[in-house]
Parts: structure tokens; sequence; C-alpha cells
């Protein structure tokens, strides 16, 4: 009686390509989540500049700054929260656009040969 031996050396390469994909999967998943967050972060920090420029770059102007707009803010109706949620999201968009457009070589990870 023959016993086939390939078959448990096929199974076994099949587990590792199946492995090897879920790995590319899960780095790719986790630099695009990467790259995302650092967007963001960027955005946020070019909002924390403009605040931080209208304010004189001193503190206490950045303070104050924020505490104005605060106020503004908190003591506005509901169409005038409306209209500056959508000026906001407007801003965000241009500005991580940008941010992107700058960063468009980083959208991929780079590509390492096999063994690097």
């Amino acid at each position: 009686m023959a016993t086939d031996i390939t078959r448990p050396t096929e199974a076994l390469a099949a587990d590792a390509r199946r492995s090897s994909q879920w790995r590319s999967v899960l780095y790719f998943t986790l630099h695009g989540f990467g790259f995302v967050g650092s967007t963001l972060l960027m955005t946020w920090g070019l909002f924390f500049l403009f605040f931080l420029a209208i304010g004189g770059f001193a503190f206490d102007g950045f303070i104050h700054q924020l505490n104005n707009f605060t106020t503004r803010y908190v003591a506005a109706d509901a169409a005038r929260t409306g209209a500056f949620l959508n000026i906001f999201a407007i801003a965000h968009m241009i500005l991580s656009t940008a941010v992107i457009a700058f960063r468009r070589d980083r959208i991929l990870p780079d590509r390492t040969h096999e063994g690097v």
C-alpha cells in the first residue's frame, strides 16, 4: 500500500500562503490606519496653529482666542451652530486634502523584497 507523503507538505504550503496573505492584509490595514490617524493629527495641529497665530503666538493670546471662540459658540442659536459646523467640516476636508496631497508618497508602504 502506497502512502502519499506530498499531501501534508502541500497542506502546509497552502497554510503558509494563507497566513502570508493575512499578514499582508493586516500590514496594509495597519499602515492605512496609521496614515489616516497621522493625517487627522496633522489637521488638528493646523487648527491649533491657526488659533496660536491669531493669538499672536503667545500662550495667553491662544487661551484668550479659545475662550472667545467657546463663549460665542455656547451663546449661539441652533442655526448659527449648524452653520459653524458646516464651515468647520469644509475647512477640515480642505486641510485634510492638502495634507494628503503633500503626503501622497506615504499612502502605500514601501515595497521590500522578500527576505529583507
